[in-house]
């Protein structure tokens, strides 16, 4: 298999990192309600690690949006180039996430990251940053906040409370998806509203709290990830 590379010029440090946040970020499109949930295509991306390797494997799942049945499915391995830093995990993660992302022959649609968009220290995360970089609406729908607060939302599906910014800006909401069960956190990553976004990640959590996208792409690239290290 093709080992992913980073491109030429990708941030190698923090410095170069947070410079190139400052300038894509203001190019997040958020007035954009996306498209209707239920209709075309959903595609979910996640990643997994071999830390001792530094290597890196990316699924991108795409499903029909009404059905939430599997459409196509696509991976790819890439080396780890970039530190870990909190706030800068998308350095570490996109080069592979990408390569996945255009091996598809599908529309992927509306893609959905495991990770945060608006709901960022820099308001630029995973989500915002993919979408910049591929003009797709993407949101992000994280398993744990990062570092904003949130009164407990109610206890049925549906039920959600604001993610709050030290400035008062609601940049995400923690969203129940499944009665009794934590919230996940929902933000708007790039052509698509918080509103849209919370609508669609309860769509795609249908069964289970996490969307049907992220389950799907979390499970193909572990699977991914055992094979090229010989299932260890």
């Amino acid at each position: 298999m093709k080992i992913v590379e980073a491109p030429a010029g990708w941030p190698v440090n923090e410095a170069e990192a947070l410079s190139v946040q400052d300038e894509l970020r203001t190019r997040v499109v958020l007035d954009e309600p996306g498209p209707p949930v239920g209709t075309g295509t959903v595609t979910g991306v996640d990643v997994a690690y071999d830390d001792e390797r530094d290597v890196v494997a990316a699924a991108a799942v795409v499903l029909d949006a009404a059905t939430l049945t599997v459409v196509e499915e696509a991976t790819a391995i890439g080396r780890v180039t970039f530190p870990y830093v909190p706030g800068l995990l998308a350095f570490r993660e996109l080069p592979t996430v990408l390569a996945a992302l255009a091996s598809l022959t599908s529309d992927p649609g509306l893609v959905v990251c495991d990770g945060y968009g608006r709901a960022h220290p820099r308001r630029f995360g995973l989500a915002s940053h993919l979408g910049v970089l591929t003009g797709l609406p993407v949101l992000g729908v994280a398993k744990n906040p990062f570092v904003f607060t949130h009164a407990e939302p109610g206890g049925s599906r549906g039920d959600f409370a604001a993610l709050v910014a030290d400035d008062g800006e609601e940049v995400g909401r923690a969203l129940r998806t499944q009665h009794g069960v934590k919230p996940v956190f929902v933000s708007a990553g790039h052509r698509v509203t918080l509103e849209s976004a919370c609508a669609h990640a309860l769509h795609l959590a249908r069964d289970f709290r996490i969307p049907e996208s992220t389950r799907r792409a979390d499970a193909l690239c572990r699977r991914a990830l055992r094979e090229v290290s010989g299932g260890s």
